[in-house]
């Protein structure tokens, strides 16, 4: 029998939280990020399950190419566009589009033989990561377009902290920015990320770009999944593989870092964090046992983590556990753990089977 851990991914659920971003920015198009694999739910089938949206973003040029080859239309965006001139003849070949971020970006395209592509002018309006300078966008677009470079332009930029209400000045100090850039140029603009789409609907604009959300877990750290009527689309599940009875000042795991203070059982579950299952989350972290409340005990394994059955009912070897899912949040076992439902959604193993549903 193969090995229990298995990731169910609710085909089912993405649409509905499309159905979502388009509630938030019904006048938008929606490019939805599928970068990192679709957040670790398998690119392909989250396109299937999102094959009526009007773009996909993602980083990786082999991906791209695959959404391409699998038959799909829509604009096909690389989020940190090309890395050298060699790609350009496959980012004409499979009608890619490309942000540029950098003036290098622009020589290469300059000197290219491969122009006329679909451009994203990322511009750097204070987050400081990737971005052209703001007073340096309309030279950059007189240039692509005096050596016919681009079939289109889009202006783009990224919010730092739409996620962060108390960071909602500088939110508007990048909109601000932003508007300054582009109101003297006739190019449709894309701005708005998940959290932003939910908080600054005057971020709109041309294109919004949702990730988390689709995937149903919550961009803020004080609003829920279900407050946002997202449903989350990934349920990662394991079963029980053995079973010990402990005795008051009996140790569990590495280190003995949990240590029984009365007689309980304990179950063994096949995950650990080569699985994807965060390393620091703490005893106490909800998981579920045989459809019921349960929790961690001592330190995550590479393969293995530990549960208290004490009280579970009817449980034996081979009963179902859920990690996270439906019943048991990502976000919370994130908040648990000192990291984000972004990374343990990314970190899913390729060993962990994933089963469209």
């Amino acid at each position: 029998m193969s090995r229990p851990t298995q990731a169910f991914i609710d085909r089912s659920a993405l649409t509905h939280n499309l159905s979502i971003v388009r509630k938030y920015a019904p006048h938008s198009r929606v490019m939805a990020v599928v970068k990192a694999d679709a957040y670790g739910h398998g690119l392909l089938q989250t396109a299937q399950a999102l094959a009526n949206v009007d773009g996909f973003a993602l980083l990786e040029l082999d991906a791209a190419i695959n959404l391409r080859e699998a038959g799909y239309q829509q604009p096909i965006l690389l989020l940190e566009g090309f890395f050298s001139t060699q790609e350009l003849a496959l980012f004409e070949r499979y009608r890619l589009s490309a942000v540029i971020h950098h003036p290098e970006q622009i020589a290469m395209l300059l000197a290219s033989r491969h122009p006329q592509l679909n451009l994203f002018l990322k511009i750097n309006t204070g987050m400081n990561r990737l971005g052209l300078r703001p007073e340096k966008v309309s030279e950059i677009i007189g240039q692509l377009q005096k050596n016919h470079c681009s079939k289109n332009i889009t202006l783009m930029t990224h919010f730092a902290s739409a996620d962060d209400p108390s960071q909602h000045d500088s939110v508007i100090q990048q909109l601000q920015c932003f508007q300054q850039v582009v109101h003297t140029h006739a190019h449709p603009s894309s701005l708005a990320n998940s959290a932003a789409i939910m908080c600054y609907p005057q971020s709109h604009a041309d294109w919004v770009r949702p990730g988390i959300m689709l995937y149903g877990a919550s961009p803020f750290t004080d609003r829920t999944a279900a407050d946002l009527d997202l449903r989350p689309v990934m349920t990662l599940t394991s079963k029980i593989i053995a079973i010990h009875e402990l005795k008051a000042g009996d140790k569990v795991g590495y280190h003995g870092l949990f240590q029984a203070d009365c007689p309980m059982r304990i179950g063994i579950v096949a995950c650990g964090y080569a699985d994807g299952y965060p390393r620091h989350a703490p005893t106490n972290t909800p998981v579920l046992v045989n459809n019921q409340q349960s929790r961690l005990l001592g330190r995550i394994s590479m393969d293995m983590l530990t549960v208290d059955l004490t009280n579970i009912q009817d449980v034996q070897v081979n009963s179902p556990v859920i990690l996270w899912g439906k019943e048991i949040s990502v976000d919370e076992v994130a908040q648990r753990a000192g990291t984000t439902s972004y990374e343990l959604l990314c970190a899913l193993a390729p060993r962990v089977e994933k089963i469209a549903c």
